[in-house]
């Protein structure tokens, strides 16, 4: 029986070694330098003052209003409705910018740099940094909030889709075009077959994101339950607190628990 020769492994290169130690003490300073610039007062943190605050008024969180019920399961329903409006549109605005992010749909370099600059810029807004450029533009209404999730989430599903669309068989591909199908019929027996599945699972878990996010957005007027913080923060009304973040938490289970579900079934 002849024996299976095996290639010799190639010695780590003394550079290679080099670099990930340079790396590793790059990383290191940073850590020393960030906790070293942090001033903390440990003597306000352990304050008199403070002790009597949290003894004073973490206890009320853990009596909620149960009376407040009605108006705050209203502004959770009003939150669900922005994150969902706001995942479908970016879901379906996504698409056509993920093909042009994907290198193996747009051959074209530079539109793809574009694709993924305008991703990439997308991206590096925060959802209540949109909300409150939003607020200004239409208001401080529930649109507001519905136009910072979208733009928000366009930019992260653009980026999944994009990755899921270079990662398709293209073997199925080159078999419809030597059948003479047109770029249409390739694009919807060819590819949406093999990407939707994905697209619909990222989605669904982008949608348990907005819904956290959303949440807060009415901190700045965008609608939803964050204008029920705001208003029980400011009166002090710890309790309806309590009780709307209990609502907040019940809610974000479930959702996790059923799009955990779809996204089994999906992928």
């Amino acid at each position: 029986m002849a024996e299976q020769l095996t290639l010799p492994e190639k010695p780590k290169s003394k550079l290679t070694l080099v670099k990930r130690i340079f790396i590793f003490i790059i990383i290191a300073l940073i850590y020393i330098w960030t906790f070293t610039s942090i001033e903390i007062r440990w003597d306000n943190i352990f304050s008199e003052r403070t002790i009597d605050n949290f003894d004073r008024i973490i206890p009320k969180f853990f009596q909620p209003a149960v009376e407040e019920t009605g108006n705050i399961m209203e502004m959770m329903f009003e939150t669900l409705f922005i994150a969902y409006t706001g995942s479908l549109a970016a879901a379906i605005i996504a698409i056509p910018l993920a093909f042009l992010c994907a290198s193996n749909m747009v051959r074209n370099k530079f539109l793809n740099n574009i694709g993924m600059w305008i991703l990439g810029g997308v991206r590096a807004f925060p959802e209540i940094v949109l909300a409150i450029i939003f607020v200004a533009a239409v208001g401080p209404n529930p649109f507001a909030g519905v136009l910072a999730i979208a733009i928000g989430s366009t930019g992260m599903l653009g980026k999944l889709y994009s990755e899921v669309i270079e990662s398709i068989d293209m073997n199925v591909i080159e078999a419809l075009e030597a059948s003479g199908a047109n770029k249409f019929q390739i694009l919807f027996y060819g590819i949406f077959p093999q990407v939707l599945p994905e697209f619909m699972s990222y989605a669904i878990y982008r949608f348990e994101i907005d819904v956290r996010a959303s949440s807060v957005l009415g901190i700045v007027g965008a609608g939803g339950i964050g204008t029920l913080i705001t208003f029980a923060y400011m009166n002090r009304n710890w309790e309806e607190v309590g009780m709307i973040l209990l609502v907040i938490i019940i809610t974000v289970t479930i959702i996790d628990q059923i799009s955990g579900f779809i996204r089994k079934r999906l992928v």
